[in-house]
């Protein structure tokens, strides 16, 4: 006798029926770790759709190195598809990419902000636009390469860091909202290392298993932010002065979109006495204010935005003892969260920070075990 939904043992994406009767949307990169999960997920019996987003330049990209969504990953996710054996789909989102996040980074550089373009993908086009085409092709679940971890919880699906501390990146995903992790799945979060994926990827035999991950922000050839300004805002690198903190001009500059909070190198003012770093960026001004390190500790941040995956609402407590991460690259630090509004807050970090910048993330988490309870986007620091 066949056994009904409410009998029937949950499969490892979660659900009560067979894992051929699961359709999962993958969404592929072009790179190992979704080609992994796309083919884990074929080789255990799911109803794999591999869909991957042509994001910017219309395949210009096909030799560039380091990035990801251009055209030599298109192909590279193609092939992936065709030897496994499932569906794959590539969907024209450059317009949207465009309008949802090349035009606010370069906003945001022109304001003086340090922003993080990667977050907005990952908030305004996959997994908001592509989530929504996942549902309309009748998906279950849709399925991603991030190392990060949906787990189980009282009050629904939680959000936690990856098993893996060097590969975590719940820095890019705090603003996954609770309807959207209740449909996303992140099948290698609970890997040990990277090692472990390309085992996997050598294991089915697939074509990217010795792939180099991607480094760069993919619409930003070699790091270089400034030349793709000047592309998208023509005339945004106006000069300016190079002014200390107690007002001497040190130099001159050729626009302050070269420029970012805590930078020390490539100043152009040699012969000081002392060390100096970039401590504030006046736009309107044009002037890149330097001065000595101890100038850019900061122990006050103002977040907009706030994403709040707790289970009581963000305003039961004044006070939410936390840890939080500034940058991407630094460990969570102890905190204590005071809201403001449910959208609002302001984070005093028990120990000052260096280099806190508008534009860059704040990232919650619990102060004991792994779990992110959310973040905001960084307006000041003080």
């Amino acid at each position: 006798m066949p056994l009904d939904s409410a009998t029937r043992p949950l499969n490892s994406l979660g659900f009560a029926k067979p894992e051929a009767e699961t359709r999962v949307l993958v969404a592929m990169s072009g790179g190992v770790d979704s080609s992994v999960v796309a083919a884990q997920l074929a080789e255990e019996g799911y109803d794999v759709v591999g869909i991957t987003l042509q994001l910017y330049d219309h395949g210009a990209a096909l030799a560039k190195k380091g990035a990801c969504c251009a055209g030599r990953d298109i192909h590279d996710a193609r092939r992936v598809a065709e030897q496994v054996g499932f569906p794959h789909y590539v969907l024209d989102y450059e317009n949207a990419f465009r309008e949802a996040v090349i035009e606010e980074f370069a906003d945001a550089y022109l304001a003086g902000a340090t922003p993080v373009p990667c977050i907005r993908c990952n908030e305004r086009v996959k997994f908001r636009d592509l989530l929504e085409t996942a549902r309309e092709l009748d998906a279950d679940c849709m399925a991603t390469g991030h190392y990060i971890r949906r787990m189980a919880g009282a009050q629904g699906p939680e959000l936690h860091r990856a098993a893996d501390p060097a590969r975590d990146q719940s820095y890019f995903l705090f603003s996954t909202t609770r309807e959207q992790l209740e449909f996303l799945r992140f099948p290698l979060g609970g890997l040990p290392d990277k090692a472990a994926t390309r085992a996997l990827a050598a294991k089915y035999g697939l074509p990217v298993a010795d792939k180099p991950d991607s480094q760069d922000i993919c619409f930003v050839p070699e790091g270089n932010y400034a030349s793709v300004i000047e592309k998208l805002r023509p005339g945004a690198a106006e000069p300016g002065e190079i002014v200390h903190a107690d007002g001497r001009v040190l130099g001159v500059h050729e626009g302050v979109i070269h420029y970012t909070i805590g930078q020390r190198r490539g100043l152009g003012i040699g012969g000081l006495t002392e060390p100096l770093f970039v401590v504030r960026l006046d736009v309107d001004a044009r002037q890149v204010i330097v001065g000595p390190k101890e100038m850019l500790a900061t122990r006050l941040v103002h977040l907009g935005e706030v994403n709040w995956l707790g289970d009581a609402p963000i305003g039961t407590q004044a006070e939410w003892p936390v840890l939080v991460r500034v940058r991407s690259t630094r460990p969570p630090r102890e905190a204590i969260l005071r809201p403001v509004s449910e959208r609002e807050a302001v984070v005093e970090l028990l120990a000052p920070e260096e280099g806190v910048s508008p534009g860059q993330a704040c990232v919650f988490y619990e102060t004991e075990g792994t779990r992110v309870l959310g973040g905001g986007w960084i307006r000041a620091g003080g």
